[in-house]
């Protein structure tokens, strides 16, 4: 009796625009998407791009409608503040062709943080604004809440802030399993081990083979890092990849160099 295909295993997807003039100036460096992908991960969900837009309009609603469109989720950070330059729920309105609102549950929690910290301005009202039909994401860290519309995220850009962002959406997501990893390195040029790793990942299609050149103590070298979601595919892709490079001359460095 002929053996039944599985079938693929669904792999969840999500996206990033980081918003904001002044990532795009250099004045001040990026820290969520690494934080924002390793959370993901664990979501068993896989960051697959990223982009970076200035405070303009027309190019958060290209990025928006053109990620959102492939990808299971979309995340943005930055541009959500109190200031007139802040067009994040404007632009993302625009691009869902819905209206922008005041959110009565951010207008509370809006009220309730700046109480003793000089009241709730027009200029901090605006934080509660956010496009028709959102829900909310909870902020414990400066009273704004995040926004969530659908399958986008609406987040701050201050990076610890988006940390207690994601900690409240942590479990909420549907995703698959999470991407594990393991690290081997060795003194090699990549260029004489490239038939070596792709005929390793070939043979081993539940994983990935990701290669990282250096040049360290006047030599050539090179760390692996193998993906897969699965443990046992993980183990075996690994062993295996230890033995060639071992048989070629080459010892390995468990945990990477």
């Amino acid at each position: 009796m002929a053996g039944v295909m599985s079938a693929p295993e669904r792999i969840w997807t999500a996206a990033l625009i980081v918003i904001g003039d002044e990532i795009l100036s250099g004045r001040t460096q990026d820290k969520n998407v690494a934080q924002i992908a390793a959370w993901l991960n664990v979501q068993g969900i896989r960051l697959r791009e990223v982009r970076v837009v200035a405070d303009e309009s027309d190019a958060i609603v290209e990025a928006v409608n053109t990620l959102r469109a492939r990808n299971d989720y979309l995340f943005t950070t930055g541009g959500i503040g109190p200031t007139h330059d802040d067009i994040t729920v404007d632009a993302i309105a625009m691009a869902l062709g819905v209206d922008v609102e005041i959110h009565p549950q951010a207008r509370e929690m809006l009220q309730g943080y700046y109480e003793t910290r000089g009241g709730l301005t027009d200029a901090r009202l605006r934080m509660a604004r956010v496009p028709a039909g959102s829900d909310l994401i909870e902020n414990r860290m400066s009273g704004a809440p995040g926004i969530r519309h659908g399958n986008i995220f609406i987040m701050a850009g201050v990076p610890h802030i988006t940390a207690g962002m994601l900690d409240m959406l942590t479990g909420t997501l549907e995703g698959g399993r999470p991407v594990l990893s393991a690290q081997i390195g060795c003194w090699v040029a990549e260029s004489e081990i490239a038939d070596l790793l792709a005929a390793t990942e070939r043979a081993h299609e539940n994983c990935q083979i990701g290669s990282y050149p250096f040049f360290r103590e006047g030599k050539t070298g090179a760390n692996f890092v193998i993906r897969s979601t699965d443990p046992a595919s993980l183990e075996l892709c690994v062993a295996e990849l230890s033995s060639r490079l071992e048989e070629g001359g080459w010892p390995v460095v468990t945990g990477g160099i």
